[in-house]
Parts: C-alpha cells; structure tokens; sequence
C-alpha cells in the first residue's frame, strides 16, 4: 500500500456549494455576451440609411424640393425655428396638452378598470358600456367635442383623454383578471385581507399590462393631437404644420414630423425604463 511522502502538502478539500447558493449565482444571458456589432449601432443603422437615401434623392435631383426638401434645408428650418422660440413654444404647449388629456384619461380608464375588474358588479355595470364606446371612432366625435366645450382647448385635452382611456382601462382589466389564481388562493390561505390581497397580490400581477397600456396610450395621444391641433388651434406643432402646409414649406413640416416623432420616443423611452424599474422582480425574454 502506498503512502504519501512526510513532506507532501496537506491534501485541501473542495467546498460544497448549497443549492441555496447555488441558486443566488448569476446567470450570464449567451446573447449578452456574444462579440460583434453593438446593439445601438445596429439600432441606428436603419434611420441613418433612410437618411443618407433621402439625401441622395435631394442632392440629385430624384426628390423636387417642391415635393419634400432634402435634409440640409430641414435642419436649417429647425434651428431657425428654434433659435426664434417659435419651436419650443410650440412644443411646450403640444406637451401640456398630451399630459393634462393623458392625465386624464388615464385616471378614468384605471379607475373604471380597477372597478370593473376587482367587482363583478363593477364589471355590469361598465364592462359592457365602455366596450361600446371604444368602438366608436375618436375623430367623429370632434363636432360634438366642438359643440360642448368650444374651439379652445377643452375639445383638444377632450380628445386626448377619450383616446388614452381605453387602452389604460383593457389592459389593467386583464391585468386585474389574468392574476395567478393560485397566488390569490395562496394569499387568502395565509389569511390576508380583501385589501392586502388586492395590494400584494393583484394589482403587482397586473402591473405588466398597465405598463403596456401606458406605452400604447401614449403612442394614441401623439395621434390625438394631430387631430386635436387641427381644431381652430393657435399655438402648438399641429399649428405650425397648418401654417406651412398654407405656404407649402415641406421643410417646416418635416421639423414638425421630426418632433412628433421624437417626442413620442422620448416618452416611450421613459416608459420603458419605469418597466425596467418596477418590474425588476419578473425575469422575461430578451431576444435571442
């Protein structure tokens, strides 16, 4: 039988790991850590090729400036707007008036939401109602809008608001109704009450949706400014789209696209790191 020499190290032990430690290691996504393009590059590369073809068009005389100015002429436009106060005015007030009609709205759809999808009774009551009127088109009621509230800027927040509610009030209703039954089952065998239930429980599985209809909303309330701004407005982008569009400066309304554009990934933006944020907790899909 062989034995190890007297002056041999000391023979060291491998540690075992818990399967609770086991479990707190982080897990590498394999997409994360692939070489070769990076993500923003790829992400930019689609606008900066319609870019440069747009350019192209312009420069050699395949795009008439008659029809759209070239980009040169656009960024020109901009600053001159920019620098004379006319474009942040404008979109100070377009911003005032998307967040008071998205504030809102978007209170009356959650609420009736949470009623309806919390409440059988509540569900009576409303479900069947704002389900009608969802399918009436927003733009037809402008002339009743006209009538109630004006030609101020009453029908324009008006519009706004009808327009961002229903998104808010279908996706916190299924939300509130796709919540894990057996969670909810869970809470109640723990001995939670009907409002620690709904606030632990509940309204955190609904959470996901809500966010999701607060993207969508906000990209309706972009659409329900242009027709808003299109009611008797004096001030705001859909103002200055007007105002061009009678002098035929194709570049000036390319500003104001530019800028709906913009401001509506602004804010999809913020919405999407808010879900980042308060839905740290829930592990999902990134792509491949």
């Amino acid at each position: 039988m062989s034995s190890l020499p007297l002056n041999a190290p000391p023979l060291q032990t491998v540690p075992r790991t818990s399967p609770r430690e086991i479990l707190r290691q982080p897990i590498a996504v394999s997409s994360a850590t692939r070489a070769g393009v990076p993500r923003w590059l790829r992400r930019c590369a689609g606008p900066l090729l319609l870019l440069l073809v747009w350019h192209a068009a312009s420069t050699t005389g395949l795009l008439p400036k008659e029809v759209l100015a070239g980009p040169a002429t656009v960024v020109t436009s901009a600053q001159q707007l920019w620098a004379s106060g006319e474009l942040p005015q404008a979109i100070a007030v377009s911003l005032r008036r998307t967040l008071l009609g998205l504030l809102i709205g978007g209170s009356i759809g959650t609420g009736l939401a949470v009623l309806s999808g919390l409440l059988r009774v509540g569900e009576d009551l409303v479900d069947s109602t704002v389900q009608m009127l969802r399918t009436v088109p927003n733009v037809a009621l402008i002339p009743l809008l006209i009538i109630w509230f004006g030609i101020g800027e009453q029908p324009k927040v008006a519009l706004i608001a009808l327009a961002t509610a229903f998104p808010l009030y279908l996706n916190v209703y299924a939300g509130i109704r796709n919540a894990d039954q057996t969670l909810v089952e869970a809470g109640r065998t723990l001995g939670l009450s009907r409002v620690a239930l709904i606030r632990h429980v509940i309204l955190p599985s609904a959470l996901p949706n809500a966010l999701v209809g607060l993207r969508y909303a906000l990209g309706v309330s972009w659409l329900a400014l242009v027709f808003g701004e299109q009611i008797n407005a004096t001030a705001g982008i859909g103002y200055l789209m007007n105002t061009a569009r009678e002098m035929f400066q194709t570049d000036v309304i390319v500003v104001c696209l530019v800028v709906y554009a913009l401001l509506g990934l602004i804010v999809d933006v913020v919405v999407r790191t808010l879900e980042r944020v308060l839905l740290a907790w829930r592990p999902s899909f990134s792509g491949e």
